[in-house]
């Protein structure tokens, strides 16, 4: 098995709901060709460096796969047709880093930092 990060960006435009079903969607997709998703993290809507299709700003969630290349095929593949995503990558790599959260908010972090 081969560890993804796997990264989708949709319009800024896009409700909680409608990256709730993206989500749910890309999921199911994976779980159909036998892959695990082992974490999904929804980073929020975050400024882009440059503007795509009339873009400023994109819904970034992001997924950490367990599985096979056929996956990410299967998934780029829709990805590709999706009128709601702008963009999508995905890295594949060694080991996971689950304990970091790099988009949390600043006071969550000082919390965590206060507490320790």
């Amino acid at each position: 098995m081969n560890l993804y990060e796997h990264t989708i960006i949709a319009r800024q435009d896009t409700s909680p709901s409608e990256i709730k079903q993206l989500t749910e969607k890309y999921s199911k997709i994976v779980k159909k060709h036998e892959g695990e998703i082992v974490k999904t993290e929804n980073w929020g809507l975050l400024n882009l460096s440059h503007l795509i299709k009339k873009n400023k700003k994109g819904s970034y969630i992001h997924f950490k796969i367990k599985g096979t290349g056929n996956i990410i095929n299967e998934l780029e593949k829709n990805e590709s047709i999706d009128k709601k995503l702008l963009r999508y990558l995905t890295v594949k790599v060694k080991k996971f880093d689950l304990d970091t959260n790099y988009f949390s908010k600043k006071e969550d972090s000082e919390k965590k930092l206060n507490k320790d």
